[in-house]
């Protein structure tokens, strides 16, 4: 297809930021518990946990499931019902962001997803990937790796004062680009990418789209069919606050008939044929080629139940607006920070400018739990989630002030 016009492009950019709720317009309760959760996570008792983009913690309702799964596991335990379980899920995540169960596969780790994908691109010398500077480490392990053994040229987009752009993007994709991978939303400094305004540049370069959504699934409302996204990947221990290892991978409907698996199994056999003969599954579940992690997989199920009862159009508004008292906060302090701003998502990083080992045991005694990232953990990540308050953030801000 031919690139996009200057008009058109800008058209499209339009559309998509228009669509995205800014910082500023999501306004702020009063309430201390607004969303009625804090009571369901045990940490909001004696810790300020502001650290889900690390990992989610278990409401009471996937504790429970966990420890239902135990019990059942102990004295009970059936493959059937496990594998109706996973099915459940695989509803439950559709319907929650839509796509159609068929789409959706339960592997084990976001990185299954974007292997699988680039395995299936047959690619060779000549094609180039294109990535964000602002994506997960895997990616770029990823693609280094397939520059060797494959020829491929690795493309990378610059951050620039902590975003990547439309126009960049629009600059570096080209008829031999196969794919575009982009963190949805970045884990180093909570940029949440334009996807449905990227995704119409993409497609319009004969490109596919891979979106790393395990900072964005759970965070605020998204509906997979209308962002035209390609592939999508998630695990389940952040954002989804379940256990390790279940992890949702999307096949656009369309791509399901040529992405092939990368490897192969009894999970995937539709049906036995005579003389060890098999039909195989042509829905994602092509994908799952070996059994699950059912506890983890009974967490998610309630774990998917629990955000949709609670509404993520609710969260985005709860934890983008205390994202944005924080980031404010931390630069009224006269902290560096790296997250644009007005950005609508629940993550902040900026530059602590100390001693880690002195920030990090005046964190430790106060009971505030964060990352700290980049060169020697020169930076601080802060991540907002539904339980989280007012009076955590000014727990926070209250001892950075004593450092500023």
């Amino acid at each position: 297809m031919s690139p996009l016009d200057r008009r058109s492009f800008l058209k499209s950019t339009a559309a998509g930021l228009a669509a995205i709720p800014a910082a500023s317009t999501l306004a702020l309760s009063a309430d201390d518990d607004p969303l009625g959760v804090r009571s369901d996570f045990l940490v909001a008792e004696n810790k300020t946990y502001l650290n889900t983009a690390s990992v989610g913690p278990f409401p009471n309702v996937v504790r429970e499931a966990g420890i239902a799964w135990v019990e059942e596991q102990a004295g009970d335990p059936l493959y059937a019902r496990m594998g109706e379980k996973r099915e459940h899920v695989r509803d439950r995540f559709g319907d929650l962001f839509g796509a159609k169960p068929e789409e959706i596969a339960i592997m084990y780790s976001t990185s299954d997803a974007e292997n699988i994908v680039s395995n299936g691109l047959d690619l060779r010398p000549g094609d180039n990937v294109v990535i964000d500077e602002l994506h997960f480490v895997t990616t770029f392990v990823l693609y280094r790796q397939l520059e060797k053994e494959k020829g491929i040229e690795l493309r990378i987009v610059k951050q620039k004062d902590g975003r990547t752009r439309l126009e960049d993007f629009d600059e570096l994709i080209d008829n031999k680009t196969r794919l575009v991978s982009i963190a949805w939303v970045s884990n180093r400094n909570g940029f949440r990418q334009d996807i449905r305004a990227l995704a119409e540049i993409v497609h319009s370069k004969g490109s596919y789209l891979f979106a790393d959504g395990i900072q964005a699934f759970g965070q605020f409302p998204i509906d997979l069919h209308e962002l035209g996204v390609d592939f999508a990947g998630t695990n389940s221990y952040k954002w989804l606050f379940s256990s390790w290892g279940a992890a949702p991978f999307y096949v656009r409907e369309e791509h399901l008939s040529w992405l092939k698996a990368d490897r192969y199994g009894h999970g995937q056999q539709k049906q036995a044929l005579p003389d060890y003969k098999f039909e195989l599954f042509d829905t994602a579940r092509k994908y799952e080629y070996g059994g699950a992690i059912y506890g983890t997989v009974y967490q998610l199920k309630a774990s998917l139940g629990y955000l949709k009862q609670v509404g993520l159009d609710r969260i985005e508004k709860h934890t983008v607006a205390l994202a944005k008292q924080c980031r404010d906060g931390v630069a009224n302090l006269g902290f560096d920070t790296w997250t644009p701003p007005d950005n609508p998502s629940p993550i902040v990083s900026f530059a602590h400018g100390r001693d880690r080992a002195d920030v990090e045991k005046l964190f430790d005694k106060e009971g505030i739990v964060i990352t700290f990232r980049e060169d020697k953990g020169s930076v601080v990540r802060v991540s907002i989630s539904l339980f989280n308050n007012q009076s955590d953030i000014q727990h926070l801000l209250k001892v950075l002030g004593s450092i500023a």
